[in-house]
């Protein structure tokens, strides 16, 4: 289920965004007199196709859902008859063509802004930036963070969200600036201070663990030991456990939480253990022997249950919420960092400094996609305005075939007053499917070594 439901998240959310950025191009293309012969959504075998106005466009539905192309009537792809060559692609001025080519990608900036401004209004709900462990000799440690501490804001900015947080943790590690906190201990009083993460590598965001390597872990919600749901033919269903069952003891060790449950039935793979729990007011001991379950390169038990699900405190929970106004400018503001954010770290991992493990491809981006279609409207949104956003940037990069390669031909053409020639054109097409190529490998790699790591 989880994978039809990444597949599916995938397919609308790149469906959208590749129709938001070709109807750029389409829209600015039609305001400028050029005729569209054809917008299609996808590549290869039309699945859906129907002309339509005056100009008979023909919209097509491809079968291939990872891309999109409108195509314009131009002299370099057919004959064009005399009485249309003043609606040819090629026949427009530079100007013109510069428009219609950076349309897509601009349109992909707007709806970016769009997405953030719809999320900020509906609200981001998160968990609170709560300090749990702080790791000794850390730069947490150092700059004087505690634990039970709460982080209020960065460099000014207010932080209500673990999320918020960590977005702008990434922006200063990428730029080695360190981050002027403002925190709110336990008491309830207030400080600030400065963490310095110039020894935090950008490598490590993409292994996963930024908290870690600045040196602390989020205060933990403690969930009682309570099951909410036995599966079928399960260690837990053979021993007689049930909905609503509270795990007391086992092995006469006490459990006081979830977490303090699942640790022990893992460290217990096929080992009997004498189970306490209260059900319905009454205290009864059961046999339970966990079944052996091979997790990445460590064998865990594993019983079958799930915890019984209960609303969080609310010292727990932070919401980013603004109003109509005050979103739109958070939006512009969110898209502004995230583009130049993007930009950065692409010139890192150009330049070697950041690793090519940064990279995500269509695997990576179906799993994000179906999580946060799952989580609710406001994590979908951040999703679809943050791969929005890429797909901007990415397309405006100076590489032939896409789109700022083909912006870099006009601006030349715009300088030297000639066209550059198709030779030239040729052979750079050429060098771009091979960088495309060559990118789309890697990150393909990434995504199967994640799989398997």
């Amino acid at each position: 289920m989880d994978i039809i439901q990444n597949i599916i998240a995938f397919i609308l959310a790149i469906g959208l965004l590749v129709t938001i950025h070709e109807f750029g191009h389409y829209w600015v293309a039609k305001k400028l007199g050029v005729r569209i012969l054809r917008f299609s959504i996808g590549f290869g075998r039309p699945i859906w196709s129907k002309k339509l106005g005056d100009d008979q466009t023909e919209f097509t539905v491809a079968s291939i859902p990872l891309g999109g192309y409108v195509k314009m009537l131009d002299e370099r792809e057919g004959i064009v008859a005399p009485y249309q060559r003043h609606r040819a692609f090629n026949n427009q001025p530079v100007l013109n063509r510069i428009a219609v080519v950076a349309a897509g990608p601009l349109f992909n900036f707007l709806f970016a802004i769009l997405a953030y401004w719809i999320m900020f209004i509906v609200g981001v709900t998160g968990l609170k930036p709560l300090i749990g462990e702080v790791t000794e000799n850390s730069p947490a440690a150092s700059a004087g963070i505690q634990k039970g501490d709460e982080i209020l804001g960065v460099d000014g900015d207010l932080t209500p969200t673990w999320s918020s947080f960590i977005e702008q943790c990434i922006n200063k590690i990428v730029d080695g600036q360190p981050l002027e906190l403002r925190l709110k201990d336990s008491r309830g009083t207030e400080r600030s201070l400065t963490l310095d993460v110039s020894a935090i590598h950008i490598n490590d965001l993409s292994e996963g663990d930024l908290l870690g390597a600045i040196g602390f872990a989020p205060e933990r919600y403690l969930l009682p030991a309570v099951i909410d749901e036995v599966v079928s033919g399960s260690a837990a269903e053979r021993a007689g456990l049930q909905s609503g069952d509270k795990i007391l003891f086992a092995d006469d060790q006490p459990i006081s939480s979830w977490s303090d449950w699942v640790t022990f039935v893992q460290a217990r793979p096929e080992q009997e253990i004498k189970t306490t729990i209260l059900r319905a007011d009454q205290t009864m001991e059961i046999k339970l022997t966990p079944e052996k379950f091979q997790q990445g390169d460590q064998v865990i038990g594993r019983i079958g249950a799930k915890v019984l699900p209960e609303e969080l405190d609310e010292a727990y929970i932070g919401v980013e919420k603004f109003t109509p106004l005050a979103a739109m400018s958070q939006g512009m503001k969110k898209t502004w960092e995230m583009s130049v954010l993007t930009l950065k770290l692409i010139g890192k991992m150009l330049t070697g400094e950041a690793s090519i493990k940064n990279l995500s491809g269509p695997i990576s981006i179906a799993q994000y996609a179906g999580q946060s279609a799952g989580i609710g409207l406001a994590a979908f949104l951040s999703f679809l305005a943050i791969v929005s956003v890429s797909l901007g940037v990415l397309n405006l990069l100076p590489i032939p075939i896409l789109d700022g390669g083909h912006l870099l031909y006009y601006l030349i053409e715009l300088v030297t007053g000639r066209p550059v020639s198709e030779t030239v054109q040729i052979v750079g097409q050429n060098i771009g499917i091979l960088l495309l190529v060559a990118m789309m490998s890697v990150a393909f790699y990434n995504d199967i070594m994640r799989i398997f790591s």
